[in-house]
């Protein structure tokens, strides 16, 4: 399924703790914390990846993601399940940016609550790990003098 400009996609079915989403619109840390926010959770971890202006020295433009969303959704949202689970999280949200993703913003943000600081930071790396593994998102890397798209998982890229 296409993504229109300014859609967001979601699945409908996720339980209340668990959020997962693709949008072509900015993201928004408050949003996404204050989707896990619990007065059960002692600590909300939140990561934010961001476009940078280089990449291995040479200056980069601006990223554009692509998708296969249903399978990307279906994936990140197994991804969620086995955190909840393995670090008995309060909640958690996974939401990636698809389309072109200007220098400076974000291109996804995770944001996991657990009732101990521990978990939090373990689950929120973990999550972000298993996301750049295993969810079926591709990016385009635009540079001065060309582009070069790559797999989410590092080493793994076809150059144009």
């Amino acid at each position: 399924m296409a993504l229109a400009p300014e859609s967001h996609v979601s699945l409908v079915s996720d339980p209340p703790n668990i959020h997962v989403s693709m949008t072509r619109s900015p993201l928004s840390m408050q949003e996404s914390a204050s989707k896990v926010k619990s007065p059960k959770a002692g600590a909300i971890v939140l990561f934010a990846g961001t476009t940078r202006d280089n990449f291995d020295g040479k200056p980069v433009k601006h990223l554009e993601y692509s998708a296969y969303e249903g399978l990307a959704l279906k994936t990140m949202r197994s991804i969620a399940e086995q955190m909840v689970e393995k670090h008995s999280l309060i909640g958690i949200s996974i939401v990636h940016r698809l389309g072109v993703v200007p220098i400076g913003e974000e291109s996804v943000i995770i944001a996991v609550a657990a009732p101990h600081r521990q978990a939090a930071w373990r689950a929120g790396e973990e999550t972000l790990e298993e996301v750049k593994a295993s969810v079926e998102i591709w990016k385009l890397e635009e540079f001065g003098d060309g582009s070069v798209w790559r797999a989410n998982a590092d080493g793994c890229n076809k150059t144009e």
